[in-house]
């Protein structure tokens, strides 16, 4: 592109004519040079990503459970005042006993404009790391219970805090570029489903700011590093918890005309409970019930007097959910009633609220705006649809039952090869809870850094 726009020499009567194509060349050269502000991002994640592998790599060998995620916690809250921003912590009211607020919000005013809530996850699960990695997690921690238990970052949200701050930074030294408010979020326990809300009890928007907007990153194994996935409307499921204790009359073994045997009982109603799905849902319906865990009995020999089912549930719609709640509670008390249990003894069926949550909408309005910058940054080619599944976050509560718009994207957090040699050998690569799951830390990161910071500055105009 020539550094003069100047319209070349052309005879009188073709003079206008030449000066206005002159005119609309330079407009044209001035309009294309809007994506340097993507360059500007590349140059900057790509002058930082060294710095952020080392931070992946410190809190990837540090994980916190969730509700415990004191060290990481504080970590994230001194890169963002070291980025410039105002930081308030130590958020969050959780309804279990033992649990600590450790919810991070860094804010950056930039003048009059809108707030955007760009939000990371923090928390690790109870696995054992098996990677291998030269900086995998040897870490064990007491639970909530008070029993010790492995501690890995299985699901990612080491990349998901360390893209954060790769975030603040970029967008700290492109403040020329947007205005508003940026809120960064750092937010606890995920895993266990209520984090989002403890620090909605804590009046985190009260006490902070309140956003017009919230955007989210997930890291994804099915994609490759440099690759973001998109999903407009339903694009992660409701997760619902159900016990039921299934009751008896217990006795002997070898005398089972005496008793009513709840482990056969049970079994039943697992076999029933799987009809639900396939004859009282709607086939164009979303819904998953699956049985995750039979307790019951002390002895082969004893018939019990009780076997306790926990379910987890899926859906996307909230009437559908209701629907698979009640069918669960009217099989259950069906089937004990046909084996002859008493009325004293029949079923009793609750629904954990403790960890519930509600399906992720991504607002399409939301995602639309977000998706030129992210072709702009990263390529067409490097921008898809992703489909929805039937995994549950608790990223929607941000959004007050949709009075805020929210968007999640997908990142890739793989090698390309790997993908290819997993299809080849007809195996699928280790998915997050694994213990096995390993993020390509710096091109994935880069990629979440260049993503999300884009689309922050497409928001905040």
């Amino acid at each position: 592109m020539p550094s003069v726009c100047r319209p070349p020499t052309h005879t009188r009567a073709g003079l206008l004519a030449a000066l206005l194509a002159a005119l609309l060349a330079c407009c044209t050269a001035g309009a294309a040079a809007a994506p340097g502000t993507d360059a500007e991002i590349q140059a900057i994640a790509d002058h930082e990503v060294a710095s952020l592998v080392q931070y992946y790599e410190k809190l990837h060998a540090s994980p916190e459970l969730s509700g415990m995620e004191e060290h990481t916690s504080a970590d994230l809250a001194a890169q963002l005042r070291a980025a410039g921003y105002e930081v308030t912590d130590h958020l969050g009211i959780y309804e279990s006993p033992g649990l600590k607020g450790y919810g991070v919000v860094g804010l950056m005013r930039n003048g009059p404009g809108p707030t955007l809530l760009v939000r990371a996850d923090m928390d690790a699960l109870p696995v054992e790391e098996k990677t291998g990695l030269p900086y995998a997690s040897h870490r064990r921690m007491k639970n909530a219970e008070g029993t010790e238990v492995p501690v890995m970052h299985a699901c990612g949200h080491d990349v998901h805090v360390t893209s954060l701050v790769g975030i603040a930074r970029v967008m700290a030294r492109l403040r020329n570029r947007w205005h508003g408010t940026l809120m960064l979020v750092g937010q606890p326990a995920e895993e266990t489903i209520g984090g989002a809300n403890a620090m909605l009890r804590d009046h985190v928007y009260e006490r902070t700011a309140r956003p017009d907007m919230a955007i989210a990153l997930h890291v994804n194994s099915s994609m490759p590093a440099g690759t973001v996935g998109l999903a407009p409307g339903y694009a992660l499921a409701n997760s619902t918890q159900m016990d039921i204790h299934v009751r008896g009359v217990g006795g002997h073994g070898s005398q089972p005309q005496d008793a009513k045997d709840p482990v056969v009982l049970a079994a039943s109603i697992v076999l029933q409970l799987q009809t639900i799905v396939s004859r009282e849902i709607s086939p164009f319906e979303q819904a998953v019930v699956t049985v995750g865990t039979i307790h019951g009995g002390l002895r082969r020999n004893i018939i019990p007097d009780e076997v306790k089912l926990e379910l987890n549930i899926r859906t996307y719609k909230p009437e559908v959910r209701e629907h698979i709640v009640q069918a669960v509670a009217r099989i259950a008390r069906a089937a004990a009633l046909g084996a002859g249990v008493p009325e004293d003894r029949l079923p009793l069926v609750s629904v954990d609220p403790s960890e519930e949550a509600h399906a992720l909408y991504n607002d399409p309005a939301l995602m639309e705006r977000m998706r030129p910058a992210l072709v702009s940054a990263l390529g067409a080619e490097h921008v898809q649809a992703h489909p929805p599944i039937m995994a549950s976050e608790d990223f929607g509560e941000f959004g007050l039952d949709r009075k805020i718009p929210v968007a999640m994207i997908w990142v890739g957090a793989v090698t390309p090869e790997s993908i290819a040699a997993a299809k080849a050998a007809g195996t699928s690569l280790p998915s997050p809870h694994s213990p096995l799951f390993a993020p390509v830390p710096a091109p994935t990161l880069r990629t979440g850094v260049v993503a999300m910071s884009a689309a922050a500055l497409a928001l905040l105009q």
